[in-house]
């Protein structure tokens, strides 16, 4: 989720160019809900950015008892 960062800003503004621009036609309502979907997808991902920075991670085994 944290790689498609700038995928979801890009789509975020190009369909909210072309949904919120004042253009009218049959689809729009569809694109106006995939702009905020997007929107909201790019929030989401880059406060996972921010708040969960890649990290390696050392697996540890578990000792069975």
């Amino acid at each position: 989720m944290k790689k498609y960062t700038v995928l979801f800003l890009v789509l975020a503004v190009a369909t909210g160019l072309v949904g919120f621009t004042g253009l009218r036609f049959t689809g729009i309502e569809v694109i106006r809900v995939l702009c905020l979907i997007t929107a909201d997808l790019f929030v989401i991902s880059l406060m996972a950015k921010i708040f969960f920075p890649n990290r390696k991670l050392k697996l540890q085994r578990v000792k069975k008892e």
